[in-house]
């Protein structure tokens, strides 16, 4: 009898929700493992909550514009809210002052975030931490009835992966990773193009994060607390480790609309890095001014571009890159092809042939044409609210959010499940391992141990299963 993958875990030292952190480098991972599905939670519909109570965890920049985000989504009620910093916890209360949340403070202590997992008052727990604690707070939030709504990574080692796989299946509580999808704009159309056949049978896709963080003179000058625009945890993810560390926002669509883990699901990759042109070179130039950044000088930064390529077991091809260190402009999900026609970005242009690219009036038209119904939805909502759409991509309400809270509320499979989550995840470590071996090619487990081949496909763009019916508030 083969053993379950939670006793395999045990055995590799990951099992509990007390597993190793480490930061995911080559070579730190087991070979991938494989074994019986314990509950698929990929279509699971957890029981409805007329009000989502919320928690977040780590509400600086990107943890502020989340409680922004969810407050401004009815049916949630914000009940805790936790930091390292104080200052940081008042500065987010801030934002709710004209509101009706009046959550809870927690910080000044590095467990505190366990005091709210431990209530029985909470349904969601958001997390916007530094990278290295997010699967240790999904595993402990679900071990205490909670869902979990995750800044990425999800995870940042293979191990890492199968424990919240593991966990979520046992406890049937989701774990939804934010990331870029298909859920709204341009992808939500691609979605439904690719759907319906207009770009044929899928054969390729690319994307990126490419995303400028050095050439900023700006990111570098550090504030009252000696914190920086990169981050302090930040920089230091990117030292020692060559791979792609955030893959997400240029997989995430073209997994959604090639159905991995619904109907394909990846191989094997291969990942090659440059060496570092940039990060070095700019903390010599820093530490000639300021000794603080002495201690980042010859630390052995990443290299600038990190090229992974995957194959997926229906053969199709994906390109994604990551480079936050050369002066070039954002590039996100990029590109689509199929055997009828090409989707590519910048700017946003359809071919179905080597004749030419279609007309931007051509263009819109299919936008209009297979615009789909989750889109006129959260459009409504918007419309009929006073939600603004201003400030930073991280900071305004999207369709991603409101259709977990949609999807909570009625009682539906949420559409970004643990899967999702450790999958796209799974490109960091496997990445980081195959650079270490001169791109050798790297297995990808199969995380839903077979239940690809026959699970229905996710991403309920045309609200056929019932939803769509949460409004959205202004914060006053």
């Amino acid at each position: 009898m083969k053993p379950h993958r939670r006793d395999l875990l045990k055995l590799m030292g990951v099992g509990g929700a007390g597993l190793a952190m480490g930061t995911g480098g080559a070579g730190a991972t087991e070979p991938p493992v494989s074994s019986p599905q314990r509950f698929n939670m990929h279509g699971y519909a957890a029981p409805k909550l007329e009000t989502v109570r919320v928690a977040v965890s780590g509400v600086g920049a990107r943890g502020s514009g989340t409680v922004a985000r969810l407050a401004r989504i009815e049916g949630v009620e914000i009940r805790a809210l936790n930091d390292l910093l104080p200052e940081k916890v008042e500065s987010a209360m801030g934002l709710l002052r004209h509101t009706p949340h009046r959550p809870d403070r927690y910080s000044g202590s590095e467990d505190a975030w366990k005091e709210i997992c431990e209530r029985d008052d909470i349904d969601l727990f958001a997390i916007a931490t530094p990278w290295r604690l997010h699967a240790a707070q999904s595993v402990y939030a679900m071990e205490h009835g909670k869902h979990v709504y995750t800044e990425l990574p999800a995870a940042q080692t293979v191990e890492e992966c199968w424990q919240l796989v593991e966990t979520s299946e046992r406890t049937r509580r989701h774990c939804f990773q934010v990331a870029s999808d298909c859920h709204g704009g341009i992808s939500a159309v691609l979605l439904n193009m690719v759907r319906k056949g207009f770009f044929g049978e899928l054969i390729h896709g690319e994307g990126a994060y490419i995303h400028d963080r050095v050439s900023d003179n700006d990111r570098w000058t550090r504030d009252e607390f000696g914190w920086f625009g990169f981050r302090p945890w930040r920089l230091e993810e990117n030292i020692g480790r060559h791979g792609s560390l955030y893959p997400h926002h240029g997989l995430g669509p073209v997994a959604q609309m090639m159905d991995l883990n619904y109907g394909d699901q990846m191989d094997y990759l291969v990942a090659m890095s440059s060496a570092d042109f940039t990060l070095d070179r700019k903390m010599r130039e820093l530490a000639a001014n300021d000794g603080y950044w002495e201690r980042y000088v010859g630390r052995g930064f990443r290299g600038n571009m990190t090229t992974t390529t995957i194959r997926t077991k229906n053969g199709r091809t994906i390109v994604i890159q990551h480079d936050v260190s050369s002066p070039r402009p954002d590039v996100r999900f990029s590109l689509i092809s199929g055997t009828r026609g090409i989707y590519q970005s910048g700017p946003p242009r359809i071919a179905t042939g080597h004749e030419g690219w279609l007309s931007p009036e051509e263009f819109n038209s299919l936008v209009e044409e297979y615009t789909p119904e989750i889109t006129k939805r959260f459009g409504e909502a918007v419309r009929r609210s006073d939600v603004g759409r201003a400030g930073r991509s991280y900071e305004r309400t999207d369709a991603r959010d409101w259709r977990l809270i949609d999807c909570l509320r009625n009682g539906l499979p949420v559409e970004n499940d643990v899967y999702d989550a450790v999958l796209w995840s799974v490109v960091i470590p496997l990445s980081e391992q195959s650079n270490a071996h001169r791109s050798s090619p790297m297995e990808v487990p199969d995380f839903t141990s077979g239940a690809w081949r026959t699970n229905k496909r996710g991403m309920d763009i045309h609200l056929e299963n019932g939803g769509g019916t949460t409004g959205l508030i202004g914060l006053g």
